[in-house]
């Protein structure tokens, strides 16, 4: 009677073998497709004081190789919980291929009465990727350049410790 329970375990054992395997070479597939690179750039300068003077504007270059598709353009900022303001206004300028230098001021709001701070955080830093291109942009072949300038009326401006760029294609 024992031999005849197990040789019936063993049977169907043997036959769970490739749901095994397939199951297997599933999980394989689904690691291998979350290992491709992240199409993207995203660069930061550190401000060695943990100050943002108005006369320092970070550069930052990237080269456009695929004009087919289409990106998203974020402003990236890191700074301290005693950061004085719920938002940062900041000058940007952009040069491209063939394009003259466009420049835009814009209002990032970084926290709200109800939320607070509104990027992620750890301690008493936060960081935030907010996007200022309202929908996905086509770029030519070529390299940008993208220089910040902080505008806000307190200059230094204290606890910011980063601010860059951020460029992602678009989901298709």
């Amino acid at each position: 009677m024992f031999c005849n329970g197990l040789t019936n375990r063993l049977f169907i054992f043997e036959k769970m073998i490739p749901v095994r395997k397939c199951l297997m070479v599933l999980i394989a597939f689904v690691f291998l497709g979350a290992c491709r690179p992240m199409d993207l750039y995203e660069k930061t300068v550190f401000f060695p004081k943990q100050e943002w003077e108005t006369k320092n504007q970070p550069v930052f270059n990237f080269e456009v190789t695929d004009s087919l598709n289409s990106y998203h353009i974020y402003v990236v900022i890191r700074h301290q919980d005693a950061y004085h303001y719920n938002n940062l206004w900041l000058n940007v300028q952009t040069k491209g291929p063939g394009m003259p230098p466009i420049s835009q001021k814009l209002n990032l709001t970084l926290a709200n009465n109800t939320k607070g701070w509104l990027g992620s955080g750890m301690d008493d830093v936060f960081d935030h990727r907010i996007r200022i291109t309202t929908a996905p942009i086509r770029m030519k072949k070529g390299v940008y350049q993208f220089t910040l300038q902080q505008i806000m009326r307190e200059d230094p401006l204290p606890y910011v410790l980063n601010a860059g760029i951020r460029i992602e294609k678009a989901k298709s």
